[in-house]
């Protein structure tokens, strides 16, 4: 009988030192920070070595900053391309950076990228790539924006804008930054301004356009543009020329 008693103890000892091992297992998780983190950040690293951070956005995997890569992921050299003249008769990939600086710009706000960079499918780093015009729209009709709208051109949706973008200390004061939901997606969009098909560059701190990998005509193609004057985000089909920025996406 004793015996009996002892193994009952033993046998109960051991089921709550194992909902003790349980529940501290569970609470330990509940206490992860990474674990409540809705953005599941992480990095990627392009073929020069530079390291971005990324953002899960639904079922999307975006880079939370801008391409800043001179080389192909096949190892081939992008053409960087300062002359006005030049860069307005080019048929072939190029980057620049802004107002030709790369000391004050690049850090911050990437390169530039005519769309026949992007015509190669070679730019965005392994399992990587440049979005399609229906994967932008994917984007923002995750942060709220009716389908109806994603396919409109022009300033579309309502405040999606001012999600995507981030760093206000960036941008000029405007409603794209006073609105409550500024910079809540971690997509982090900044002002890096372009450069137009002349070779002009315009725009820094007041707005922001991003290429897309498909072509609305034969001269053209689907980009997003972000202005501090609005919330929305305008789509619209521009020249193949210009000068972008680029948020890669994962494959």
């Amino acid at each position: 009988m004793l015996q009996k008693h002892k193994l009952l103890t033993i046998l109960m000892l051991a089921l709550a030192s194992t909902l003790f091992i349980f529940t501290a297992c569970e609470e330990d998780e509940d206490d992860d920070p990474a674990a409540d983190d809705p953005t599941n950040e992480g990095t990627v690293t392009d073929i020069d070595g530079n390291v971005y951070s990324t953002v899960q956005i639904g079922n999307q995997e975006w880079m939370a900053e801008n391409l800043k890569t001179t080389t192909y992921n096949n190892g081939t050299s992008i053409d960087l391309v300062t002359n006005s003249s030049t860069w307005s008769n080019l048929y072939t990939g190029a980057y620049c950076w802004y107002d030709n600086d790369q000391a004050q710009y690049a850090e911050t706000y990437g390169a530039l990228y005519n769309w026949y960079a992007v015509e190669t499918g070679n730019l965005c780093p392994d399992g990587w790539h440049v979005p399609t015009d229906e994967e932008w729209k994917t984007l923002e009709m995750e942060l709220g924006m009716s389908q109806a709208d994603a396919d409109d051109t022009g300033y579309r949706g309502t405040n999606e804008g001012s999600k995507l973008a981030g760093n206000a200390a960036l941008w000029a004061d405007g409603d794209l930054i006073n609105d409550s939901e500024f910079g809540s997606s971690g997509f982090t969009a900044l002002p890096g301004g372009y450069r137009a098909n002349p070779g002009s560059f315009h725009s820094i701190g007041g707005s922001g356009a991003w290429r897309g990998a498909t072509e609305s005509s034969t001269n053209n193609a689907w980009y997003r543009f972000l202005g501090y004057d609005n919330g929305n985000v305008s789509r619209y089909g521009y020249g193949k020329g210009y000068g972008f920025s680029v948020r890669c996406l994962r494959d």
